[in-house]
């Protein structure tokens, strides 16, 4: 029986004993007032030797009569108030749930017909999700294909709101914006970037620039209906310098007037970001080589251009002063070639850098090969062997021009009539044949061909045919088949999967389409007023957990991991999260290791607590901590401000005082006994990151249960909790 159910208990029977003590010393009195003094001593005569035993039979009575009111109690009193805790949690938040038949046979009797109600009432909420599971099909169709398009985009994209919350993101942005940011370039659980949703964009783009961009939207919208983008560029703590492309995103049409653009309000706003570093740098050095190129040849020319004037102008000049003039111009003649030669090389680094490799597939490539041989050259092609649904992983464009040069130098200095292609996979590779019957080319004369710049009938290119090979990562050499008489150049090409899936470490695993895309937070605006004034429903919410030496944090037991993860609009965001290992620099105690399965071994190497806090810190921003028994955990963080400078402010809620707020009649508030209450799976358990999972899911089922109480602001929640027994616990 919990704490408040013994209290009153024990109430109960005091007033009950006291009662019955009034009723018989009353009775008492009057029965001895009325006697003589010969009854009187009579009386005292036969109950002082019997005193003893009256006392005696008195308490056994009072004893069993505490017994009867106990079972009555229970029966009548404690039964009830279960089913009724035990019901709320069915309509609220487990429908799966089922009453105890407990109590009175009465009490029991009508369990079941609230079971065969819920039943009922579940049977119809399954049919009635089923229809709108179909009617919704079309729009999570739709959404699944603006997350495949989201991530699969090169360029980064965030949507925000008007107050600058960020309400959709992927995961490119959040690699932009993570380089160089405390944790933001980790893998995915290893950090606290501050991409996230409900974050602020303005923590990574300066408020003014934003503003600006915006408001210049809205003139050209006011003006003539036109939302042309609006660019500019900002720099992240990395040092990046971010290219912004920023198109509005107008609200709904509200009637006739607003039917027209310039009529519609803008809403929020979309980013599109685009690293252009590189870029910018690659620029600079070729701005710098043309200007180097530019200066140095007008002075090469002019000296030309003087020692030829003395010349023509003193044909009768003396033989040593004519060699000299002869030797400017020979000299100025090589410095500009030289000069020339150094441009020539680093444009062609240039264009190397400038195609990335895509995914290709080898049929289509041995096609477009084919085709822009008949048509540049008049050389037939035949297609020999070609390997099905083998990808290549190539630069098309540049990779194309090199076959064709290959094929105009073997017509031209072979007299080929015509050229066969062979594609084969390899292991890792591809090969891909060039064969013919007849000529064999010899290794200088390939040599030769592959390191002079590529130059076809109509298209000159400045790169040679081992740098598009180089630029592959592949090989080239000439063979012979002796059995077939035929020659061949092979080439191998690195092999590509039809669907390549993105590297673990920078993008979030997800069971579906990503989580990270949420347009209910559209209607979500900024509140001016407090926290504590919210709806519960309305924050955003950090739920973590940590491990620890031991449980005693004022006597030196350390962290030794840190777990946590967001709530946002309602939703439990599982990608963003932080799943950390801390060095305690100190031994752990053996007894734990079970537990939490955490060894010496794997914290070595780890970082502190002084490097691992500030960006729990930066996870947290703007949001209300939430955790089970948070006291315990709040305690190491506290003792801890000293030493890192970092202090924890949010607003703080325990999922362990919840409960006991909306089930006090329960007998356990441990995190797997409300589960079970709740319906919520227990996974991950004594893990960080598990333990915060959970207590996120068990937070979000309490919500609705807090709401039947009346209880929907946070400062409703925090007095509430504050009221409960397990409040005046203390570490």
């Amino acid at each position: 029986m919990p704490g408040g159910g013994k209290l009153k208990l024990a109430l109960v029977l005091a007033g009950l004993y006291l009662l019955l003590a009034l009723l018989f010393g009353a009775l008492g009195a009057v029965l001895w007032s009325n006697m003589d003094a010969t009854e009187r001593q009579s009386l005292l005569a036969i109950v002082e030797p019997r005193l003893g035993l009256s006392i005696l039979i008195i308490v056994l009575a009072w004893v069993f009569l505490g017994m009867i009111v106990q079972t009555v109690y229970r029966a009548y009193v404690l039964a009830p108030l279960a089913l009724r805790e035990q019901a709320l949690v069915m309509v609220n938040a487990n429908p799966g749930l089922r009453l105890e038949e407990r109590g009175a046979p009465e009490i029991r009797t009508l369990a079941r017909v609230v079971n065969a109600l819920a039943e009922q009432r579940e049977s119809l909420q399954r049919d009635i999700e089923e229809r709108i599971r179909q009617a919704r099909s079309s729009v999570e169709e739709e959404r699944n294909r603006l997350a495949a398009l989201m991530s699969e985009l090169t360029q980064g994209v965030v949507v925000c709101n008007l107050d600058g919350r960020i309400l959709l993101y992927n995961s490119r942005a959040r690699l932009l914006f993570g380089a160089g940011e405390p944790g933001g370039a980790a893998a995915p659980g290893q950090g606290g970037a501050l991409v996230g949703l409900g974050r602020s964009i303005f923590a990574l783009v300066e408020r003014g620039l934003v503003t600006h961009a915006l408001d210049g939207i809205r003139r050209r919208l006011a003006r003539d209906g036109a939302h042309q983008p609006a660019n500019f560029v900002t720099a992240t703590r990395g040092g990046q310098l971010i290219r912004v492309q920023m198109a509005p995103v107008l609200a709904a049409e509200r009637g006739e007037a607003a039917a027209a653009p310039a009529g519609r309000e803008v809403a929020g706003y979309v980013l599109m970001l685009e690293d252009i570093t590189q870029s910018l740098e690659r620029e600079g050095r070729r701005d710098a080589l043309l200007q180097s190129l530019t200066e140095g040849s007008r002075a090469s020319l002019a000296n030309i251009r003087a020692a030829v004037e003395n010349l023509l102008d003193y044909p009768d000049m003396e033989p040593g002063q004519r060699d000299r003039f002869i030797g400017i111009v020979r000299d100025e003649a090589e410095q500009m070639g030289r000069r020339l030669d150094r441009t020539a090389v680093e444009f062609s680094d240039a264009l190397k850098a400038r195609w990335p490799l895509e995914d290709m597939l080898g049929e289509d490539l041995v096609a477009a090969a084919r085709r822009r041989i008949e048509d540049q050259l008049g050389l037939p092609t035949k297609l020999d062997e070609c390997a099905a649904e083998a990808w290549v992983r190539v630069d098309s464009f540049s990779l194309l021009q090199g076959l064709v040069y290959l094929a105009s130098r073997l017509r031209d200095e072979y007299g080929l009539r015509e050229l066969r292609f062979r594609l084969a996979p390899a292991g890792r590779l591809v090969q891909l044949d060039l064969a013919w019957s007849g000529a064999v080319v010899s290794s200088q004369t390939l040599l030769a061909w592959e390191i002079e710049p590529m130059a076809t009938p109509g298209q000159n290119s400045p790169l040679s045919l081992r740098e598009v090979i180089e630029r592959h990562g592949g090989e080239m050499w000439f063979e012979r088949d002796k059995a077939s008489h035929r020659a061949f150049i092979r080439i191998l090409l690195p092999a590509a999967q039809p669907a390549e899936v993105a590297a673990p470490a920078l993008v979030p695993q997800f069971e579906s389409r990503p989580e990270y895309y949420d347009f209910n937070l559209f209607r979500q605006t900024e509140e001016t007023r407090a926290l504590d004034d919210r709806l519960l429903s309305e924050l955003a919410y950090t739920v973590f957990d940590t491990e620890t030496t031991g449980l005693e944090p004022s006597a030196g037991d350390e962290i030794i991991q840190i777990g946590a993860t967001r709530i946002v609009n309602g939703r439990l965001l599982r990608s963003e999260c932080i799943d950390q290992l801390v060095d305690p620099r100190r031994p752990l105690r053996p007894e734990g290791i079970p537990i939490h399965g955490i060894t010496e071994e794997m914290l070595a190497g780890q970082p502190t607590i002084g490097e691992v806090l500030p960006r729990f810190h930066a996870f947290c921003e703007d949001t209300v901590l939430v955790a089970h028994n948070a006291a315990f955990d709040m305690r190491f963080l506290q003792l801890k401000e000293e030493a890192t400078g970092i202090s924890f402010r949010q607003p703080v809620l325990d999922t362990l005082l919840l409960s006991a707020v909306i089930h006090p009649s329960q007998e356990s508030h441990k995190l797997e006994a409300i589960c079970a209450r709740l319906g919520v799976d227990v996974i991950g358990r004594h893990t960080a990151l598990g333990d915060a999972i959970v207590t996120g899911e068990v937070f979000l089922r309490m919500i609705p249960l807090l709401g039947a109480m009346g209880i929907r602001t946070l400062r409703e929640a925090r007095e509430a909790a504050e009221q409960t027994y397990y409040a005046r616990i203390r570490y």
